[in-house]
């Protein structure tokens, strides 16, 4: 299990938490946790969050305020939107979560028929015993290497979510209005991610106003600019460690200042550190 760094002895003593993927499933990422102190800053995923609370509560603050989970409900999180993530109780919270690709939703939605184009969940949170019991049960089964009894639960328990709690991919709803700047801004970054340009390089780039490409791009993207690079610098960073690169190389290859500056970002955001994920990932995924 990976301890994600906090302060605090007796309370860092509670937290553990393991993120990891099992051969046997292709397109998904799973992480079960208890954290206490650790937050996660604002944030976005490539791919859906479909987590179950088994104790405690967690806080997800999203685009359209902040959402109170407890056990027996099933948090949902569509691609690239972005939230945070906190205890809502001293005593933290404790989750199962899946993470399953874009791929691995579409071909479920395109099994049971039911949603065309792309699938997008319509509600944050549901309560949903059975459900977040079936999430726990497909951890279970990864754990014990039963590779046929987890496929079956998370193919069922993503129809179950797709079916209920589902419909076309919501489109953002953002103002025309200076899109394209926050757009080509996120372009630039992404091309330039070891050597950005200040917002104000930037905005005169793109020939317009720092003030109006902050509040373009935070519209567009639910962050600023800065929190969105260090974001994507911990994406780039996962592929890279995932591909065997050691994580020393990685920090370098994704702009931050060595290792150290990775180790904090990439904890925050994950919740494990980079040595626990890239062991996780060299040990196939066992125990």
């Amino acid at each position: 299990m990976g301890t994600p760094g906090t302060d605090g002895g007796r309370q860092e003593a509670k937290e553990w938490a393991r993120h990891w993927q099992y051969p046997e499933l292709p397109g998904l990422d799973l992480l079960r946790a208890h954290y206490v102190r650790h937050t996660f800053p604002r944030h976005a995923h490539d791919g859906y969050v479909i987590a179950a609370v088994t104790g405690g509560i967690e806080e997800i603050g999203l685009p359209g305020g902040t959402v109170r989970a407890g056990p027996g409900s099933v948090v949902l999180i569509n691609p690239e939107v972005a939230h945070t993530a906190r205890a809502g109780v001293p005593e933290g919270w404790a989750y199962a979560t899946l993470y399953p690709s874009r791929g691995l939703i579409t071909e479920v939605a395109a099994e049971i028929g039911t949603l065309r184009g792309t699938p997008g969940f319509t509600a944050d949170m549901v309560a949903d015993p059975q459900g977040s019991r079936v999430i726990t049960e497909v951890h279970r089964a990864a754990e014990a290497g039963n590779a046929l009894a987890a496929d079956t639960l998370l193919r069922g328990v993503v129809a179950r979510m797709l079916s209920r709690h589902a419909g076309p991919l919501p489109a953002r709803t953002v103002r025309r209005a200076g899109t394209a700047d926050a757009e080509r801004a996120r372009a630039v970054l992404e091309g330039r991610m070891a050597e950005p340009p200040s917002l104000e390089q930037l905005a005169a780039e793109l020939g317009t106003s720092p003030f109006a490409l902050l509040r373009a791009f935070r519209e567009r993207y639910g962050m600023p600019p800065h929190t969105w690079l260090t974001d994507a610098r911990v994406r780039r960073a996962r592929r890279l460690l995932d591909a065997g690169t050691p994580p020393a190389e990685a920090a370098v290859a994704v702009g931050f200042t060595d290792q150290p500056h990775l180790n904090r970002h990439f904890t925050r955001i994950v919740g494990v550190p980079p040595g626990a994920y890239r062991m996780e990932r060299g040990a196939g995924g066992k125990a």
